[in-house]
């Protein structure tokens, strides 16, 4: 995790972690953790830079730090008692603010401003890009104030690793052992390494950050110390203070300045040996030396390669014969070659199992935890005890491998606290699984709908700003917007402590939708789809907006977008062409919290199991978003990142334009006139494709109610 949003906090020893670049979402070089007295950046293990660096930070008290927390007004280190420790103020107004460990290393704080469609960091640091360890490469000097790079005296550009290498071609810089070799056993032996020292102007980046290994020796005792330690790459020594720093691992960039350096800095070189000329093997009467092996092994070796070439090619045609009957056994027609595929050419994609090893992890795939329009889940445990969910994908589209595996690389860049993350996939013929991250508490679906206890009021609150959040950086924080396309509470997972977590993004793509009796001619699931999934109008990011409301409204009531409901619950008016029908007791439930939006009833919208334990301001506050996130226009619906900040109280609150949404008043007379026809014996349902009258009674009133019938059948409840 490389980021942080409004609301959440990074306890004492947790850490963000950054990504190798913008493009390789793989975890980097680069960490920043909380301490007890601040928060640091870290490279190598080493620290260069902390939070109250920052020009704008200011401590408010000596109290151990507990937590870091981002809200809206700023970033603050807080003690447990609720004591900031530190504050750095946010002055920016942001729709969607957040903490960001980049691929460079620097750490950001600002967020997204939705006027502009753009993320603007109000606070960097490191503020001088010379403070950053790696940032001209192994051995590259930064220039301060132009943040230029330059390679020092003895050294030129290395263009292959970066950075800079020594110009004499016998020559190395060493590498430290315990990263190639073994037993903390060294490289090169003392005759064969030698030190280079720096120019007085040089400094490195960890010097400020650390303790000397020793103090008050001597230069001699300092280079003895470094020699004698083969994970030593060099050494500063302090000319005055007699203060050594040994440089460990890796080395980074050097920091050139003005100033003259009170620290020397020597660099450990590896001199290579020239080859020796091995003498001469002449005889000593200065005769010709005929040797006499070759004569004899030349003829022997040239038998045994005829031999080895003889065997190679039997071997050859043996083998060429076995794969031809394997392909025609198995219907494959295409060459051997041709079902190769060349992974690398497709960065970013995620770790790749063996069908078999995902067949042992789920135990011959005997435990099922879910099932849906993109597949079945299995619960397993790989090698490393790790719990995880394989989905095994059904009704793959016609899509090339190259696609597929494209979509998948998508996808495993992606990382976000609320979407589960993608740790690998399987394909293997036509076996296609995804392995994710386990979510031990199900899916919101259960939880909400289900049996058991009842979801309380805040958790309700937090699972919903925290789906909301998933999605606004689906559509504005990703490299590539992914648009959803199934939003529902079956996909959106819960962890402990009801963390959220939005599954399946990403999925639509590859799904044959024509095989799912759970998905439309389009994409996604019945009583979630928006209404331009029938018209002409382009699928966007405010199609997930508009399945975000619907769960939203079911989240807050505890209910599915229909159902049914008993008359002492009904309205007193007791109309029979609103939200609920007088006879069946039947509710098309986003009529209802319509009808209440009007008459400003919003607590009777609550789920009646929590008894009024719930906030009656955010009962509010979740129905006008939501029915702000249905309108029919899908240019009135907000973005998801809007959403996030009208939620979190940032952005005020949309009011529901009800002209955009007259379409529910329709919704809900077609559910219970179906409702009623479904009572009286009819041949269709509101779950069910509607059958056509016959060619000889068809009537075009009929085929219009029909026509009607299927648009609800899609967008209307399920």
């Amino acid at each position: 995790m490389d980021t942080i949003v409004v609301g959440q906090k990074l306890k004492l020893g947790g850490e963000l972690i950054s990504s190798k670049s913008d493009r390789d979402l793989s975890s980097g070089d680069y960490k920043f953790y909380v301490t007890k007295d601040d928060g640091y950046l870290q490279w190598n293990g080493l620290n260069y830079w902390k939070v109250s660096m920052y020009s704008t930070a200011f401590k408010d008290t000596n109290s151990p730090v507990s937590y870091m927390l981002l809200n809206s007004t700023g970033l603050y280190l807080m003690n447990d008692g609720l004591v900031v420790v530190f504050t750095v103020h946010l002055l920016g107004k942001y729709d969607f603010s957040m903490v960001k460990l980049d691929s460079k290393g620097r750490f950001l704080v600002g967020g997204y401003i939705g006027r502009t469609k753009k993320w603007s960091y109000e606070h960097i640091g490191p503020d001088n890009d010379c403070q950053i360890p790696d940032f001209c490469g192994a051995m590259g000097v930064c220039v301060a104030g132009t943040s230029t790079c330059t390679c020092p005296s003895n050294f030129h550009p290395d263009s292959l690793k970066g950075g800079c290498e020594p110009v004499s071609s016998n020559s190395l810089l060493p590498t430290a052992c315990n990263s190639t070799t073994t037993n903390g056993t060294t490289q090169f032996k003392s005759s064969e390494m030698k030190y280079l020292k720096l120019i007085s102007r040089l400094d490195y980046y960890v010097i400020r950050f650390l303790n000397p290994d020793k103090f008050g020796i001597e230069l001699s005792v300092c280079e003895d110390l470094c020699s004698k330690n083969c994970s030593c790459l060099g050494f500063f020594f302090g000319n005055t203070s007699g203060s050594c720093y040994l440089i460990r691992n890796r080395l980074g960039s050097m920091l050139s300045s003005d100033d003259t350096n009170p620290n020397s800095g020597y660099i450990k070189m590896v001199i290579e040996k020239p080859n020796g000329d091995g003498g001469n093997d002449s005889n000593d009467d200065g005769g010709r030396h005929i040797p006499i092996a070759p004569i004899v092994l030349l003829p022997s070796t040239a038998v045994l390669l005829v031999f080895l070439f003889l065997v190679a090619v039997i071997f050859y045609r043996r083998k060429k014969r076995l794969n031809v009957t394997k392909s025609i056994k198995l219907g494959r027609f295409e060459s051997s070659a041709s079902m190769e595929f060349d992974f690398s050419s497709i960065p970013g994609l995620p770790v790749r199992y063996d069908y078999s090893e995902l067949e042992c992890a789920t135990e011959k795939f005997s435990t099922q935890i879910g099932a849906g329009g993109f597949g079945t889940v299995y619960k397993g445990t790989l090698p490393d005890k790790t719990l995880v969910a394989v989905k095994k994908i059904i009704n793959l589209g016609a899509q090339g491998r190259k696609e597929f595996y494209t979509e998948i690389a998508i996808i495993g860049k992606v990382h976000h606290v609320n979407l589960v993350k993608l740790r690998g996939f399987c394909a293997e013929g036509q076996q296609k699984l995804l392995v994710y991250e386990f979510m031990n508490r199900s899916s919101l679906d259960r939880t909400l709908f289900g049996a058991g206890p009842v979801l309380e009021w805040q958790e309700r609150f937090d699972i919903a700003l925290g789906t909301a959040r998933g999605l606004a950086y689906l559509h504005s924080g990703c490299e590539h917007k992914i648009i959803h396309c199934d939003i529902k509470p079956e996909n959106i997972l819960l962890h402990d402590n009801f963390q959220v977590k939005i599954s399946d993004f990403g999925l639509s793509k590859l799904l044959s939708p024509e095989l799912s009796s759970h998905f439309t001619t389009m994409r996604g699931t019945r009583g979630y789809l928006a209404p331009e999934w029938l018209t002409s109008s382009a699928i966007s990011d405010k199609t997930d907006v508009y399945s975000y409301g619907m769960v939203l409204l079911e989240i807050v009531s505890g209910r599915k977008n229909c159902s049914m409901r008993s008359r002492s619950h009904s309205t007193e008016d007791g109309n029979s062409d609103g939200a609920h029908s007088g006879s069946g007791g039947n509710l098309y439930f986003p009529l209802f919290a319509l009808e209440m939006h009007e008459e400003k009833r919003y607590t009777e919208i609550a789920d009646p199991r929590l008894e009024g334990r719930v906030s009656s301001e955010e009962v509010e506050k979740l129905v006008r978003v939501a029915l702000c996130c249905v309108h029919e226009d899908p240019s009135l619906r907000p973005t998801m990142i809007n959403v996030v900040g009208m939620l979190e109280g940032g952005t005020a609150l949309g009011e529901p334009r009800p002209r955009s949404l007259d379409f529910l008043r329709f919704y809900g007379r077609r559910f219970t006139e179906s409702s009623v026809m479904a009572g009286s014996n009819h041949v269709f349902t509101i779950h069910e494709q509607v059958n056509t009258a016959s060619p000889s009674t068809a009537t075009n009133s009929s085929q219009t109610a029909h026509s009607y019938l299927s648009s609800q059948q899609i967008s209307g409840p399920r």
